[in-house]
């Protein structure tokens, strides 16, 4: 099991299907996004509050295994 697997969440009906936090509209995407502009843990903590440490670190994890099972051309 993935450490993610309780925090990302997949739903057709919401933001297109996108991997999102829990219950939230907030992507996998969105938090990668904040992060590679130089945004701090504590900067998007403060910004959107219903979000935890845990569910940043669950979107980088997320991340890293989609990168891990992509198949290159």
């Amino acid at each position: 099991m993935n450490v993610f697997n309780d925090i990302i969440r997949i739903n057709p009906e919401k933001r297109f299907g996108k991997p999102c936090i829990r219950e939230t509209r907030i992507t996998v995407y969105d938090v990668l996004g904040w992060l590679s502009v130089g945004m701090t843990y504590n900067d998007i903590l403060a910004d959107f509050p219903e979000l935890t440490q845990q569910d940043i670190l669950a979107c980088l994890a997320f991340a890293a295994q989609r990168e891990r099972t992509l198949q290159y051309a």
